[in-house]
């Protein structure tokens, strides 16, 4: 069995809407619609956008984080594991 180098998120730039641009160890580099994080007690505070963009770069979480520690997976973020949006699905269509 190889071991795996950990997978993490590089860099975040917040872009229009709920998008981010998010670079990774491995030097993907994604825009990734996070409407599908704005659900639950964690994803609600995030509907404010000045709140949305204050996203950075948690070293030791490897990922992206918020004020309030909402931390997805970086293979959440990096598309291994694609969640359905309806938010994407209808920016797709304009």
């Amino acid at each position: 069995r190889s071991i795996s180098v950990m997978l993490r998120v590089t860099d975040v730039e917040p872009l229009n809407g709920y998008r981010l641009r998010v670079s990774f160890s491995d030097g993907l580099v994604r825009e990734i619609d996070c409407a599908f994080l704005l659900h639950d007690a964690l994803g609600e505070p995030l509907r404010n956008r000045d709140y949305f963009r204050q996203v950075r770069v948690d070293q030791d979480a490897r990922t992206i984080v918020w004020p309030n520690g909402l931390d997805p997976a970086p293979k959440l973020l990096h598309g291994d594991y694609e969640l359905p949006s309806p938010a994407r699905r209808s920016q797709a269509a304009a």
